[in-house]
């Protein structure tokens, strides 16, 4: 592929960046320029992204520092900087003002992203446009053990603001817990603020079902402020490691117009641009979609939506760069994502789910983001598979197995 006007500028180091990445590989031929925290990262060593450490990248000074310099370094092209992480797509939201000209930050304004990154204020705004949501108790850190809940364990704990959460680790720390009791609800609550978390805490119902009761919607709002694109996963398998948990191990893309329509309303009512990640979960005691949270960016697992046909980096490239006119669509293609091994996928998920599976799979219509068949970096290729083969004694020791 020849020239182009712009070139991507990446934020963080997981599978998220390395998504984003291979879809600027595969549609334009590009290596992008990475900046992550860490040298053990699924981007290192690899032939398609040029990922370089730099521990302190989540200072609002050093990151703004690192897009003003590449922006100079290269005055013919529109960089489009891109968080493939809540820290970094916050910094880029708060300062795109005093971001170069020719900086892209694709973003919502950072007031607005506060609003709905903070899961206490998006669940008001849930209320206020009428989006179903788990019952929820916003626990206030002053509250210590005396409080009383609505409703029944087993409880969901989790923090309103995770940039904040996650500055603050402990032992045992994860994105979200299960608690079976009040006693294991309080244990909980003390070692997060133990550690040192200054915000709110949020305590909901369990809604029941397992991971194939989750949905995942990911949106594309182009600069205009109209829904671009809307691709909806049909959650089959999450991982289910402490470290893991709430990350998706396989999706199989679906088609509900009616969900779809809904958010799609309420995304444009908000004024939003960019992409948007709503998780949420099919609640069968009345049959709605129970809201979750949306994350300001593509998701962990947005090569769903490259690998159903919608090259993720082409919508911003066509809408930001182009100056296209882009259709409204949702997605009707059915693919898979898959980043667990075949094996795995089929001893953890509901058998009734198999038939598809296996169509699809026999089709060629699956995909897994880190094997990238250009990516021939053997130092990368053999820590992707090291990784890609411990999701055996993961799954063994946290899962249960439905075969």
């Amino acid at each position: 592929m020849g020239e182009t006007a712009f070139l991507p500028l990446l934020f963080g180091g997981d599978i998220n960046v390395y998504s984003v990445a291979r879809a600027f590989y595969e549609g334009y031929g590009i290596r992008p320029v990475a900046y992550g925290k860490f040298g053990a990262s699924v981007c290192a060593d690899s032939d398609i992204v040029d990922y370089k450490v730099k521990q302190d990248i989540e200072n609002p000074a050093v990151l703004c520092g690192v897009v003003v310099e590449y922006a100079a370094a290269h005055r013919d092209k529109t960089v489009l900087a891109m968080g493939c992480g809540d820290s970094y797509v916050r910094i880029l939201a708060e300062h795109r003002e005093e971001l170069p000209p020719n900086v892209v930050a694709p973003y919502i304004s950072g007031e607005l992203m506060n609003t709905l990154g903070n899961k206490e204020s998006f669940y008001e705004v849930c209320d206020q446009y009428g989006l179903p949501h788990p019952a929820t108790f916003i626990y206030k850190p002053d509250m210590g053990d005396d409080f009383e809940l609505p409703f029944e364990p087993p409880y969901i704990c989790k923090a309103a603001n995770d940039v904040a959460y996650w500055a603050h680790p402990f032992e045992g720390n994860r994105k979200g817990f299960v608690l079976q009791s009040r006693e294991e609800l309080l244990e909980v609550l003390h070692k997060i603020y133990a550690a040192g978390y200054p915000d709110d805490m949020i305590l909901q119902e369990f809604i029941p079902g397992d991971d194939t009761h989750m949905r995942v919607l990911t949106s594309y709002s182009g600069k205009d402020g109209k829904v671009k694109l809307m691709c909806l996963g049909h959650v089959l398998l999450e991982e289910h490691n402490p470290h893991g948990v709430g990350n998706y191990a396989v999706i199989q893309t679906t088609y509900e117009e009616t969900v779809c329509q809904r958010l799609r309303s309420f995304l444009e009512a908000v004024g939003y641009v960019g992409f948007s990640n709503i998780d949420m979960k099919y609640d069968e005691r009345d049959g709605k979609y129970k809201l979750f949270e949306v994350n300001c960016r593509q998701g962990r697992s947005n090569y769903y939506v490259t690998g159903a046909g919608h090259n993720i980096a082409r919508l911003l490239v066509e809408d930001w760069i182009e100056g296209k006119e882009l259709p409204f669509t949702i997605t009707k293609e059915k693919s898979l994502f898959m980043v667990v091994p075949k094996k795995v996928a089929f001893d953890y998920i509901d058998l009734k789910y198999h038939g598809e599976m296996k169509e699809l799979l026999h089709a060629g219509a699956v995909n897994n983001p880190l094997f990238c068949p250009q990516d021939k970096s053997f130092s990368h290729r053999l820590r992707i598979w090291k990784n890609h083969w411990r999701n055996y004694g993961l799954f063994r020791q946290y899962a249960e197995k439905k075969r």
